[in-house]
Parts: structure tokens; sequence; C-alpha cells
């Protein structure tokens, strides 16, 4: 098995895929040639190794784009880290739309054993929901959906309950983006039934909600005001008992997967991510595109450094300038807190291997693919 990676022909640095010991020889493509490089020290496993000199204030290029500046003169085959590569990142900058040409690809349709909805909503799940208003009611919730799933039967697999902290004593965008979320919550369709389990005096209470919640069936989503039963968790249970009934009914069935909206997150990142999951990923979400399915890309803090090639992949102009105001609104709300924008990369991540937050956000957006972005969601 090869030691090393060399992801991009531009790139000055491989990444190790097992540890180099130091004084090992390896051999990297240069061109249409060849250049045999001695590590200069041990390569950790998912680390960088110069395979040309760079000089301090030149360009670490990994995945073919530039990670960061050296801090020093780095002599080819020397470990390239925190200790001797920075950030070159600044703060909000100016963008330019330059879109990339994009093959869009259609391949045959398939199709996943899902719940169809009557809304046409398709979900992945038939679960029972119970969706607090307030985190005041967050244990009664809790301990409703415990009692409930003595019930669950059918097609049924679970009764679960969603406490959070939200739902009063809150202004301005950040009460919007509570009520919007959890009225998303109580419209999607993995819920075959859900019921909305208000407090009464709070201030994103059922009748503030239901507006945003808009239309609904009244057999699939029900209302309970804690201060309006003498026994919230009793009566809770036997409304659970008929969504059951109602829920229990819908059975999996093919559904195409033109249908299915994907949301992609990775997990503890490090030097490999990049070059193994995030990439196979990517190669998913191209894939399901092309059977006219959908994926979301998440996380912005780790689009900073890699937002220009999702920028330049925006499908219209108008896309791209929605992606610019999320890329800098974020960066605006970490200076608004005083907080530093680009020291993202954890303990975890650095010692894995990730050096910057360029390094990290690269990687990240290989879950992306190649497919052209049609939609720009604010950040919740």
């Amino acid at each position: 098995m090869q030691d090393f990676l060399k992801i991009n022909d531009n790139d000055n640095v491989v990444v190790a895929l097992n540890t180099i010991p130091a004084g090992e020889k390896i051999t990297v493509s240069v061109g249409d040639s060849q250049k045999t490089v001695t590590a200069r020290e041990e390569i950790p496993a998912g680390h960088k190794m110069a395979i040309f000199d760079i000089p301090e204030g030149g360009e670490v290029i990994k995945y073919g784009y530039r990670i960061g500046n050296a801090k020093e003169n780095i002599t080819e085959g020397s470990w390239i880290h925190t200790h001797n590569v920075k950030t070159a990142l600044g703060d909000l900058l100016e963008y330019t739309y330059n879109p990339t040409p994009v093959e869009e690809k259609k391949t045959e349709d398939v199709t996943f054993m899902g719940f169809n909805r009557p809304d046409g909503k398709v979900g992945v799940r038939n679960e029972i929901w119970v969706i607090p208003t307030v985190g005041c009611v967050n244990n009664v919730a809790t301990a409703i959906a415990k009692q409930a799933n003595a019930f669950v039967k059918g097609s049924v697999e679970e009764v679960i309950a969603f406490p959070h902290p939200y739902g009063c004593s809150q202004m301005g965008d950040d009460q919007e983006h509570t009520r919007k979320i959890l009225a998303d919550l109580i419209n999607h369709p993995n819920a075959g039934g859900v019921l909305v389990l208000g407090l009464g005096c709070e201030n994103s209470n059922i009748d503030v909600l239901k507006p945003y919640i808009g239309d609904y069936d009244e057999n699939r989503v029900k209302f309970l005001v804690c201060q309006e039963h003498e026994d919230e968790i009793a009566d809770s249970v036997e409304i659970i008992k008929g969504l059951i009934d109602y829920a229990s009914k819908f059975e999996r069935e093919p559904i195409s997967v033109s249908k299915l909206v994907i949301g992609m997150k990775c997990g503890g990142s490090d030097g490999l991510s990049g070059i193994t999951a995030n990439p196979l990923v990517g190669r998913f979400s191209d894939l399901l595109i092309s059977k006219g399915g959908t994926t979301i890309l998440t996380e912005v803090p780790e689009m900073f450094g890699a937002e220009t090639i999702l920028m330049n992949r925006c499908a219209n102009e108008e896309l791209f300038h929605q992606t610019v105001d999320l890329i800098n609104d974020f960066k605006n709300y970490f200076k608004s807190h005083n907080q530093t924008i680009y020291e993202n990369p954890s303990p975890g991540n650095k010692k894995g291997g990730i050096s910057t937050l360029e390094d990290k956000s690269l990687g990240c957006t290989q879950k992306s693919g190649s497919a052209l972005v049609r939609g720009v969601l604010q950040y919740g």
C-alpha cells in the first residue's frame, strides 16, 4: 500500500497515509517526471510533508488550493503543521462570480422504500413526535414519550420527544427562527403523527405558532396546553394512542429517490477525512442529484476558505449573492461577539493533521460533490 498521497498535480505537499519515518525516501510525480524526497522528520499519518522548498510567506498548496502561508522557510521533506503554517484568511472578503462549467448528469431513476404522505412529501421513518413549544415543558414531553412508547404498533417505529431550551424570553430574529424551526419539525414527513405540547404562557404558544405551521391534517397534528389539563401526561398519552392508530396505517412502499432530501454533516475531521469519507459522500451526492434528488451541505463555518468553490458552482448570479451574504453574515456574527473567525479547527482536528481552517474547509466541502448549487438556506 502506498504510504502517501499527492491529491492535486499543483500541490506542494503530500498527505501521509501511514506514518512516514524520518529518513524515508518517497518518490512523487511532478508533472511528467518523478522526484525523490527524503523525510527530514517523522510525518504522522494524516499529516502533510513538503515536497518542495516553501519560502516564508509562501503558499502551502493542498487539494490544488492554498491552505495557508508558511510562517518560516520550510525545506522539502519537512513536516508541515500548525508550527510552521498559518491561515491566510482575512475578515470580510470581496467576491466575484466566476461560474464554473458543470456538466449536469442524468441517470436512471431508482426507488427506495419510504412512506408517502397525503401532502406529497415523503418520509424515511414513521414516528410519533412530541414537540414542546417551550423548554419549560421539556421534562413533561420526555415523560409522555416514554409512557406512550408502550402503545407503539404496526409500522410506527417510536415515540420521540424533541426537548429544546427555546420558545420564551426570545426577541427579534432569534424568536422568529425558533418558530420557523418548530413549525418545520411539526410539518416534517418523518413524523406520521405529532403532538404539539404547549405550556400556555410562553411567547411562542400554540396560538402564535399555528400561523407558522399553516394548513395541517387534523388527524396527524394534535395540540395540548399543559396549563389547561389536570393531568397533562395522561391526557397526552391518550391523544398519542389516537395518533398511533392513524400513523400505523402507513406502510413502506417503493418511492422515487427524486423525492429524497438528505442533509450532509461531518463527524470528527482529520487529515484523512478530505480524501476518504467526505469525497465518498460527494460521490453519493452527485449520484442522488443525477436522479433528481436533493442534498443539503451544512456547517457554514467549515466553508470558510473554500467558499469560492461553492460560489462559482451557483446556478446563477442571484444564488451567488445569496451565498456571499450567507458567508459574510456568519462572519459578522462572529465579529459582533468579538470572536476570532478563523480559529475553527479543534484540538482533535489538529492532532489528526488539519493545520488551518482552509485545510479543514477544503476537506469538508468535498461532501458537496461537483453538482450545481441550486438553493441557499439561511443559517438557523
